[in-house]
């Protein structure tokens, strides 16, 4: 079986990403980040996902972005905006987030062989942040190559993103026929104490919506 490194957050989309890929017949190892963000119960969440669907091993690797902030998410100063998804980027963009961790992926896949890197990005129920678009992963797969034993050895790195042109909706039906326990996801930027998702930040309404549209009941915990 050929390996896979699957960046994982413990939300809707990549779970079912990676389950996508284990359906394509990949080795799973699953990615995560412990970056300081504020949500930090998605850590858990993806612990039990990768757990759940049969992952090989599970990293989480720990970076500060808070040491610069410039994200409601990584910036306890700045508020999660929650009066819906608007058409610029939002302040929960968290900046280079997805550079940084396919950066990190990369290094992992190039120590274990595995040349596959699923994401579970998406350019159509997004947030409008520019790592999710498709000009960027590809400009990032040759940025790998050439940063890489690739370029000598004459491979190639593949950075899936099964997701790329789904719709909210379409990616939960898709989850829910591979299996997905979406109940083990979370996809709040600001939950509660408890774990709780609020509900109106731009994350919990297009799962909420994603749900609604798939015809499929929402098993998410909200306050």
């Amino acid at each position: 079986m050929k390996k896979a490194i699957v960046l994982l957050s413990g939300g809707l989309d990549s779970a079912t990403c990676l389950a996508i890929a284990r359906s394509e017949g990949f080795e799973c190892y699953t990615m995560s980040f412990d970056y300081g963000q504020r949500h930090r119960n998605e850590l858990q969440a993806s612990e039990k996902v990768s757990a759940a669907m049969g992952a090989v091993e599970h990293r989480t690797f720990k970076l500060d972005l808070r040491q610069w902030g410039g994200s409601a998410l990584t910036d306890d100063s700045l508020d999660v905006p929650k009066d819906g998804v608007g058409r610029t980027v939002p302040v929960t963009y968290v900046p280079a987030r997805n550079l940084v961790f396919l950066s990190l992926a990369t290094a992992w896949g190039e120590v274990i062989g595995a040349h596959d890197i699923f994401i579970g990005v998406n350019s159509v129920d997004y947030s409008n942040y520019p790592d999710c678009r498709a000009p960027f992963i590809a400009s990032f797969a040759e940025t790998a190559r050439l940063g890489t034993c690739a370029v000598d050895e004459n491979w190639q790195w593949q950075i899936h993103t099964p997701l790329q042109n789904l719709s909210k909706a379409e990616i939960i039906r898709r989850g829910s026929e591979l299996l997905v326990d979406y109940s083990l996801t979370t996809s709040c930027y600001d939950p509660d104490d408890q774990g709780r998702s609020c509900g109106k930040c731009d994350s919990c309404r297009l799962r909420h919506q994603g749900f609604l549209d798939a015809g499929i009941p929402d098993p998410t915990l909200y306050h």
